[in-house]
């Protein structure tokens, strides 16, 4: 239920917009021509924006900030190459509501946007969050000193009083919920507490028909007819017995949510594949991996590094990974490839001496047994200008029982100290996923010189407010370096998953920032087809175009070569930020802690 008193269908039409951006659009219905209202827009959002810098008296520096912010994205808006580009003229939709033409197409989600453009614009942004007093800006030294530490001393305060709504796997509680969970599984598929400390029993026993499903987790009979629709459809679905035993008895309490959202599939993934399931490549290889893969098995989107994908799978299935255009099932039999296709990959590294680097993935390597994994990074270390090996691997969240002494081992007798690295990139999603068996895994890694470190898929499960800040405060503590967050691919059948790129920057300058800093050490990218990973920590990243009828943006993303190649930009569709609010009003969560929001582009 949306909470009573923030109802967006009330506060956001078309009527509060013409109210609210009288002083920007005086003047517009005399406008004799769509370009010259065009110009008119353009040129006034401007000349506003030029004013309220002669007023800072009058507006405190923030809000001069975010109207200068709100000018530069309305006028970009403008333009008509912006219009082409987006398809969409957002001049011609703000002239004809001006003299009073119906535009029935625009919705609530579209209102919400301009309205919080034109309040930015005019100086009237309801950025929230604390006022601080200026008694630190009005004193100098240990006066000075004492009054900024007491300041800081209330954010930090507030910060932990935010992560602590988070209840982490390491927890009492949890593991006494995790216990008994463990055995209720392995009633269920016949196992013993020796057969669960063996990574081969999860291996074969990994949960893949919707009646394994049903007798080890608690799920409803909707989600058993959602697993039977995937599988029926030859849609990949896994669930390792381990990952199993970290669903509660009782989900209704919200505290596995994001566990249960890696790989219960929801009914809008199902739909998507199953539509789509004849092209399946072509739907949803949103990476076009076709186009940037010069050999068999390998990936190259960047000029010193390539992917080798020797197992093209996984012992678990997550709902929204990247490749599920090419993985048919969790474990598929014929997922290895064989040692002939292997090798020459292996031989395409040795001839390009530009390979500096090489991320070893798939599918998941670790699910292949010792031995193969031995040959693969043995023949990987003859290679003379590679210089650092990364395994790409979710088994210390999935499986954490297969980083054995053996395979740690195994991967720290390839490490060469100045000569080669050896690494490990995993993909933890939430403090609930952390767990002793976890801690007990990387640190097994990190004993022998292995470094470890962190890809966070920031999507709406995992979104709330300071809850990716709770992980990275917890990854630290475990011996895990945040790398990378990634903005949710924009996947048709990922809806349910995808948060808006605002929620991403607004999570990084006012969460992530707070944190200490080899807390924060990660980097938040958006994945553009074809070209890979670009930056988003800046607005000379990308331009805003448009604003769709339902509120969706459109952003260009300009290629990360800009300045040394010439390269199409990318134009991105994000999910509107009113429908994000409304789904977090659904879970319990108070829009309002997220209003500035609006203000991030």
């Amino acid at each position: 239920m949306l909470r009573s008193h923030w109802n967006p269908t009330e506060r956001y039409t078309a009527e509060t917009f013409l109210k609210e951006a009288e002083p920007w659009l005086q003047d517009l219905p005399r406008a004799e021509s769509l370009e010259a209202a065009r110009a008119m827009l353009f040129h006034r959002a401007g000349a506003i924006s030029f004013d309220l810098g002669h007023l800072d008296n009058a507006h405190s520096s923030i809000q001069w900030i975010c109207a200068r912010d709100c000018a530069r994205v309305l006028q970009t808006m403008f333009l008509p190459r912006s219009a082409r580009m987006a398809e969409f003229d957002m001049a011609q939709a703000v002239w004809d509501v001006a003299c009073g033409r119906s535009r029935p197409e625009l919705g609530t989600g579209f209102w919400a946007e301009m309205i919080h453009l034109v309040r930015g614009l005019l100086g009237r942004a309801d950025i929230g969050g604390p006022i601080e007093d200026d008694l630190f800006d009005e004193q100098a030294g240990r006066a000075a000193a004492l009054v900024r530490s007491d300041q800081l001393d209330a954010m930090w305060k507030r910060v932990t009083t935010a992560m602590a709504r988070f209840e982490d796997g390491l927890s009492d509680q949890a593991q006494s919920r995790r216990d008994k969970r463990r055995r209720d599984v392995l009633n269920a598929l016949g196992g013993s507490e020796q057969d669960w400390q063996d990574w081969r029993w999860h291996r074969d026993h990994v949960l893949l028909t919707p009646q394994a499903l049903a007798s080890a987790i608690r799920v409803s009979p909707a989600q058993v007819e959602l697993v039977r629709r995937a599988r029926g459809g030859r849609l990949p679905f896994g669930v390792t017995p381990y990952y199993a035993s970290l669903m509660d008895d009782d989900p209704s309490q919200g505290r596995d949510r994001a566990i249960r959202a890696q790989v219960l599939p929801p009914s809008r993934y199902v739909d998507s594949m199953l539509k789509e399931r004849s092209q399946r490549r072509d739907a949803f290889d949103f990476m076009r991996e076709v186009d940037t893969s010069p050999a068999d098995l390998i990936t190259r989107r960047y000029p010193a590094i390539a992917i080798l994908k020797p197992y093209n799978s996984c012992p678990q299935i997550c709902v929204y990974c990247q490749r599920n255009w090419e993985i048919e099932e969790a474990l598929a039999p014929d997922a290895l490839a064989t040692r002939e296709s292997i090798d020459a990959a292996i031989d395409w590294f040795h001839e390009h001496p530009a390979m500096r680097e090489v991320l070893l993935t798939g599918g998941d390597p670790l699910t292949m047994d010792d031995e193969l994994l031995g040959y693969i990074l043995g023949r990987l270390s003859q290679v003379e200008h590679l210089d650092l090996i990364r395994i790409g691997t979710r088994t210390p969240v999935t499986l954490p029982m297969r980083i054995t002494e053996s395979v740690a081992d195994l991967l720290a007798s390839y490490r060469k100290p100045g000569r080669r690295e050896v690494v490990v990139v995993t993909h933890i999603e939430s403090v609930y996923e952390v767990t002793p068996d976890m801690v007990a895994a990387v640190n097994r890694l990190r004993t022998r010189g292995i470094a470890v470190y962190n890809q966070h898929v920031l999507h709406f499960f995992v979104s709330r407010r300071f809850e990716a800040s709770a992980l990275r405060m917890l990854l630290r503590r475990i011996g895990i370096d945040p790398y990378y967050t990634f903005v949710p691919k924009g996947k048709e059948e990922m809806g349910d998953y995808r948060v808006p790129i605002a929620r991403l920057l607004q999570e990084r300058k006012e969460e992530a920032r707070l944190l200490p800093g080899l807390r924060r050490t990660d980097e938040t990218v958006y994945n553009v087809p074809r070209l890979g990973k670009n930056h988003i920590r800046a607005l000379q990243h990308r331009d805003l175009l448009a604003i769709q009828p339902n509120g969706s943006r459109v952003y260009e993303f300009h290629p990360w070569e800009k300045f040394i190649t010439d390269r199409r930009p990318y134009l991105a569709i994000d999910p509107p930020v009113l429908d994000y609010l409304i789904r977090m009003a659904e879970l319990g969560e108070d829009p309002e802690d997220y209003r500035s929001i609006w203000y991030y582009y």
